[in-house]
Parts: C-alpha cells; structure tokens; sequence
C-alpha cells in the first residue's frame, strides 16, 4: 500500500477531460502560518542552528529535511538527533504515567478499514489508497466525467484512513479501560508514535511524532484536572530547558476553539520567528466519546455516585516541534579567549544531562596506545551496562589536539570527556572535563561510572 498523492493525479485526468469545474476533495484542507523573519538576526540564527544539527548529525543533509525540521514535521534525524528525540519520548512517557496513578499505554493502528456504516465521502481524513487501483481507473478513456467521479469515490470509500492524532483509538478503547479500572475515575490513556498531517497545499501528507494522554474525569472536576495537566506539562517542558521562560502557556482563543471543545490551552516556545505550540490541552466533554459509541451510555456510566459519561481532556504533543525546541534552547555562542589573547566563538550545546544523546566521551592522550585503548575498552563496557551513552573517541584515526576534541564535543553536547593516560596505567587516575563549566577533574578509575550515574540522577530529580 503507498500514501499516494490522489489529488494532483486527478486534477491533470479531470483537465483532459475538460472537467476543470469538478473538484474531489480527498485530505483535509490545511492552512499554516508561515512564520516570517524581519531580523536579520534571527534569520542567521534560524541559519546557524540548521546548519549545526546537519553539522553534529542530529539531523540529515538537504535542504528538503530540514525545512521539515523547522516546520515541526518528523524530517531523517542523525544519529544523534534520533537519540535525542528518542530521549525526549522516554522522559514524557516517564511524566504521563509516574506522575498519576491510573495512567496506561495503549497501541492502536495507524492505519483502520471503513466499514459500510462509517464510510463517508473521504472530506475530512486522510486515505490510504493503492496506487495501482487508482492508475487502472484513471486509464479507463472511454468513461465519463460522472463515471470517473464515481469510482474514484468508491475506491476512496473502501480505502483505508490514516490517523491524524490518537483521540480516536483512545475513545474507542474508553470501554475496556473502565473494565480494568472497575468504572472508578479518574483513568488516563497514553499513547506515541507517527501521525498523519494534511498537506499544506502539495496534495500530500507529512508525518509528524505525536504525544497523547486522553484523560477521562468526571464533569464536575474537569477543570480542576484541566489546569492540573497544564501546570503539570509546563513545568515538564521548563525542567529540561537552560532558558525556562521561553516556554509558556496560554488559553486558546474563543474562536480557535475545537468544535467539541468548551475550553483549550497551549504550551507554546517562543522561536526566533515567533511562538509555536508543542502541546494542546481540550476540555472535550462527552459528546465524542457517546458519538463513539453510537450513544449507549450504560456501556460508558462510571462509579461516581451519578452514573454518568467521563468527561474527556485531551493531551497532544509535538515531540519533532519538542526537539527543535530544546535545540534552539540549548545552543549557546560563548566568546573565549585562548593563550595568545585571540578571541573565539565557542559552541556549546547544553542540552539538559538526560536528554543529551552521548553522556561521556572517552580518549586517550600520550603512552603505550594499545594498552590504553584496552583500558578504554573496559570502560565502555562498564558504561554500556550502566545504560550510560559513551562516545569511543580512542577509535577516531584523525590526528586532533585536546582542544579540538573538546569544541567537537560540546557542539555534540556531550557532557564529560574523560582522558585515559599513561598516568592511568600507572595510578588508576584519569582526567575527567565537564562540558558546562570546562573545570578538569582527577578521579579514580573505579569512581568514574558511578560518578556520572549519580551526576545524571541527580540532574533528572531537580
């Protein structure tokens, strides 16, 4: 099956067919604020900061990708930026379902089958339809603009849709949660993964990594748990940044509002261009989730002394708007002054220690080579076991001074470098550099993991 661009191919089939006049509408119409920079300023630094996450393999080369990047679409992220992102999902699956109690992952398809009673016209979803079908319709000269019409909407119909967000698979698994949960709320239901966007004029879709807590409440404490799960993902978001105050929330305009939506918030960061969403909080009500259920309250009644339908607060994040976000946010141009009083520009990505995709480098300066790469061996073994991320810097071939070694690795945001000399092999001693303040330490060989075990703790409950 291909996601395939059904709009621009029957638009040149219907001109040849003079049906210019007819239009079928098979994705979502979408319209998105072009954010426009009028300072210099914050184009080169919309520029630097690109050019650097092609630079440290955070995100892939071209031009395409990284405009993907930039709009918060899922774009081929590097090495480092998959970890990072990947980092990033980790902590906000950690803040979902530890925060609260009764908070549960789900899965559900990404794609789902129409069935007879459910199928529409295709306004309003995206569709999967499978390009040879539609190539046999298209290639059929002798039918008529009715007819061609009508069998592209019937091969809409019977095509699979796309999912756009996660509230859908979470209302409809609302039924055996309650089960689990013996009717008693509140209950949540968390779920990640790749979702469909409509086209922004191209005809085709681009995906997006999207975070989802349906929350299901009573109606009389839905506000308190509104603001409750507002507080709570601000102060989510503002834990992993250097520069907390770019992360706000605000209440979303009356006439912005969902259609099912009595009231919405968003958790915005303020990029150089403008503020952008990363999460949207819905006050939903219950109107959907009867709707889901073809309107049989008894199934969804819950043990709140009333015997009502849950009231539901939807959670949706952007985690590829999430990462650009913390990258902006950490990238720091210091000046530096060496020796011979030669000023330099120092690039330093501080992302937050549980976030940073490599935690610890390991090198090696002067004395017997072999035996020293043994040791470093030994020492990324330990830090694999731990689940510490360690760069093997011994391995690299090109001849680089420690200076260059440590520019290289605070624009990987790599959090301490760790040099194992011929004083290592004789003493057990090694030399340990901090990304964030540059101070060199000595340390024992044996404190070495644990030092850092705890230095990553620690960063993670402040």
């Amino acid at each position: 099956m291909l996601s395939y661009c059904v709009k621009n191919v029957l638009s040149r089939r219907l001109q040849v067919l003079k049906t210019s006049q007819c239009r079928i509408t098979l994705t979502l119409q979408h319209s998105r604020r072009h954010c426009s920079t009028s300072s210099t300023d914050h184009l080169d630094q919309v520029r630097t900061l690109l050019q650097f996450c092609v630079d440290r393999h955070y995100v892939s080369p071209g031009q395409t990708n990284t405009e993907l990047f930039q709009r918060g679409l899922s774009c081929s992220y590097g090495p480092l930026g998959m970890e990072l992102r990947r980092n990033l999902l980790e902590q906000w699956w950690h803040s979902v379902t530890r925060s609260t109690a009764q908070v549960f992952g789900i899965n559900t398809l990404s794609s789902r089958s129409i069935s007879r009673d459910t199928a529409t016209d295709g306004r309003g979803q995206l569709r999967v339809v499978e390009s040879e079908h539609l190539k046999h319709i298209l290639e059929q000269r002798e039918l008529s603009r009715e007819q061609l019409i009508q069998k592209v909407q019937t091969l809409i119909q019977g095509s699979p849709s796309l999912r756009t967000n996660f509230l859908q698979g979470a209302l409809e698994q609302a039924v055996p949660a309650l089960a689990l949960v013996n009717r008693k709320l509140p209950f949540g239901l968390a779920e990640t993964g790749l979702c469909f966007q409509p086209s922004d004029g191209s005809g085709c879709p681009a995906e997006v990594t999207q975070t989802s807590l349906v929350w299901f409440c009573s109606t009389r404490t839905s506000s308190q748990w509104l603001d409750h799960w507002t507080r709570q993902r601000l102060k989510w978001w503002r834990k992993f940044a250097l520069s907390p105050l770019d992360f706000s929330s605000r209440d979303v305009p009356e006439e912005e509002l969902e259609e099912a939506a009595s009231r919405g918030v968003r958790i915005i960061y303020s990029f150089p261009w403008g503020e952008e969403p990363l999460e949207t909080l819905w006050s939903r009500g219950n109107t959907e989730l009867l709707q889901t259920h073809k309107g049989v309250r008894t199934k969804l009644q819950c043990r709140d002394g009333r015997k009502s339908v849950p009231h539901v607060i939807s959670i949706t994040g952007n985690m590829d708007r999430g990462v650009l976000a913390f990258l902006f946010n950490s990238l720091q141009q210091l000046k530096k002054e060496d020796s011979k009083q030669k000023v330099h520009q120092r690039k330093v990505l501080k992302l937050h220690p549980v976030l940073a995709p490599v935690k610890v480098a390991l090198d090696i300066g002067r004395g017997a080579t072999v035996e020293l790469r043994q040791v470093c061996e030994g020492l990324l073994q330990e830090f694999m076991e731990a689940k510490i991320s360690a760069w093997p810097g011994y391995l690299e071939t090109l001849p680089m001074s420690m200076e260059q070694l440590n520019a290289k690795y605070d624009e990987m945001g790599v959090l301490f470098t760790v040099v194992i000399s011929e004083n290592t092999l004789e003493s057990g001693l090694l030399q340990v550099r901090s990304r964030d303040t540059t101070i060199k330490e000595t340390k024992h060989i044996s404190e070495i993991k644990n030092f850092l075990s705890r230095y990553i703790s620690a960063a993670d409950n402040i």
